[in-house]
């Protein structure tokens, strides 16, 4: 049976009655109301204008509330109580109006010619400005209203991410304009997120958007995996775009998931800093008095103060000429004494980092630069996975986060502040990607990471995030008001949801679609990278997926396939 809704001369489904720009716009219902959700993109024809907005609330009422409290069919004949029905019940819409956009006069219109002369420019979309009038006709958009508000998926900028809840109309984002600015990814356990993360970083690396840095803290980006909930396999970015992502293993020894990753990457003891330390205040349990410990040793011992320290005794006592004990010269109490530093604060700083000290990814001569090698590779238009293998505690992920982020702020400013004085090769926008975010990102924690600093201050130097998180109500507000583009699916806590929503226009409209998404599949995207907010059922990360992105005949190959059909035998005799 034919859909009414996809007929185009009857898809009216209501008329405009009133309402306003702050208060929404009330419309009419002329079809069932289950024919109509919460969230749907509608549009409204009215005067040369077209108006694009979203359905933020349905009303059931009646002309007098004594034919809404009797059941009809019980009192009269069948078609009597529809034809009360009809006449005196009926469902308002909540229309929140975001766009409209200048249509013009008909073409066979006399008005036409006149118009034109005046509009020679392809018209655009601007934020709404007025409203429509009285009775305008109000219809579920179709796919071509879609494509004019949110682009047609090419192999360009304009990656598809979902469609439309109601018609399955394809919805996309602009990935120029995501790469531009801070984003956010949220949603609760089981809601899909980390699937959607990974949809759109592959679609960054098909369309060569930007390097991407992934901080794989559970191993699950780069290598192929089995999905914990369907025990279905996922796609690893590696093993799809084996040519442009390195797989960085933490620690010379690291294995992921039975593959060898690229290159491994070992830190020098030389390149950490008291900045680096600092930051891990809360997992150390540092004091008050543990920056001026670090300046002192960072004073005397510049870029070798780790290891300086990490060499010193705790502890450690001689006699003298005199009989008495006194510190050892290599103890930690006789710098103390020697830089002016409390001992027992000196003391007990070195022995809480022996958690560092005793990591075996920090050397203090390591055997090749894996930091150079991971911002050459990113410089070079290359994405990295790092992953962090059996590394898995906040310890590790706060300290080489932050440390690795800290180096490429370095670089691309650096590279920013030379193609501005010297035109230079354009610096190669960069997008860091944060898991669990919250651990870095959190209120205490903002102000000491990198992070915040990149959030605010580094899109002028191409340097972007995209944060992935359960609980954005921990993230620092700060940053929370730097993300341009959020996608959030489901949500069950208040506090996330006001935190997803935060300094964004129609608040209360969208906290019911944000609170009302299905657990999984289901997501509202808004914010920079969209013209307008928007509830979508997200694309499967499946097979079909990396068909429709690569193309069935041009699927990538493993290295074995490539060699087999250049002629190349890999077996040997």
């Amino acid at each position: 049976m034919e859909n009414k809704l996809d007929n185009p001369l009857i898809s009216q489904i209501g008329y405009v009655t009133g309402g306003g720009l702050e208060a929404n716009l009330q419309v009419r219902l002329n079809v069932q109301p289950q024919s109509v959700l919460e969230g749907a993109f509608v549009v409204i024809d009215s005067n040369n204008w077209r108006f694009y907005g979203l359905v933020t609330d349905l009303l059931l009422t009646a002309i007098d509330e004594q034919y809404a409290t009797q059941i009809n069919a019980q009192r009269f004949s069948t078609h009597l109580a529809e034809m009360l029905n009809q006449q005196t019940l009926y469902t308002n819409l909540a229309v929140m109006p975001v766009l409209m956009m200048e249509t013009g006069p008909a073409i066979d219109s006399p008005e036409y010619a006149a118009w034109r002369q005046t509009h020679t420019d392809e018209q655009k979309p601007i934020t709404v400005k007025t409203v429509p009038s009285h009775h305008a006709p109000v219809k579920l958009a179709d796919r071509a209203d879609i494509a004019t508000i949110f682009g047609e998926e090419n192999n360009q900028n304009v990656f598809r991410v979902g469609s439309t809840r109601e018609q399955g109309h394809p919805v996309c984002l602009d990935l120029d304009k995501f790469v531009q600015r801070s984003s956010g990814i949220f949603g609760t356990t089981g809601s899909g997120k980390s699937f959607l993360a990974r949809m759109i970083l592959a679609g960054l690396i098909n369309n060569d958007k930007a390097s991407t840095l992934i901080f794989d803290m559970h191993n699950e980006y780069g290598i192929d995996t089995t999905s914990s909930d369907t025990g279905v396999g996922v796609a690893g970015l590696k093993n799809k775009f084996s040519s442009k992502v390195q797989l960085v293993g933490l620690g010379a020894e690291t294995n992921i998931g039975g593959q060898r990753p690229d290159f491994t990457l070992e830190i020098s003891h030389n390149d950490i800093s008291s900045e680096d330390v600092l930051q891990l205040s809360q997992a150390l349990n540092l004091t008050e008095t543990t920056a001026a410990t670090l300046d002192a040793l960072e004073s005397e011992f510049r870029e070798n103060w780790f290891t300086e320290f990490m060499n010193m005794k705790v502890g450690a006592m001689v006699e003298n000429e005199d009989g008495k004990t006194e510190p050892a010269p290599d103890s930690v109490a006789a710098w103390a004494q020697r830089a002016a530093i409390h001992t027992r604060a000196a003391e007990s700083l070195r022995s809480k980092l022996t958690r560092l000290f005793n990591r075996p990814y920090l050397k203090s001569s390591p055997a090749s630069n894996g930091l150079n090698d991971i911002i050459n590779a990113l410089q070079a238009g290359r994405h990295v996975v790092l992953s962090f293998g059996k590394y898995q505690s906040d310890l590790d992920y706060l300290l080489v986060t932050n440390l690795i982020t800290r180096k490429i702020r370095d670089a691309w400013e650096k590279a920013t502040n030379d193609f501005n004085s010297s035109k230079t090769k354009e610096p190669r926008p960069l997008v860091v990607v944060v898991e669990e975010a919250h651990k870095l990102l959190n209120r205490e924690m903002a102000s000491q990471t990198i992070f915040s600093t990149i959030a605010r201050e580094m899109r002028k130097y191409y340097v972007t995030l995209l944060i992935i998180d359960q609980r954005p109500s921990q993230i620092y507000d700060e940053v929370m008001s730097q993300l341009g583009t959020r996608i959030s699916g489901s949500l069950g806590d208040e506090d996330d949801i006001n935190a997803v929503l935060s300094g964004l226009p129609g608040r209360g409209g969208l906290r019911g679609m944000l609170a009302k998404l299905q657990p999984s599949e289901e997501v509202l995207m808004l914010g920079w990278g969209v013209p307008m907010p928007i509830p979508i059922r997200s694309r499967r990360y499946d097979k079909q997926f990396w068909i429709d992105l690569f193309g069935e005949d041009r699927q990538p190959l493993n290295m074995s396939q490539a060699s087999r059909l250049m002629g190349f035998d890999n077996d040997s005799d």
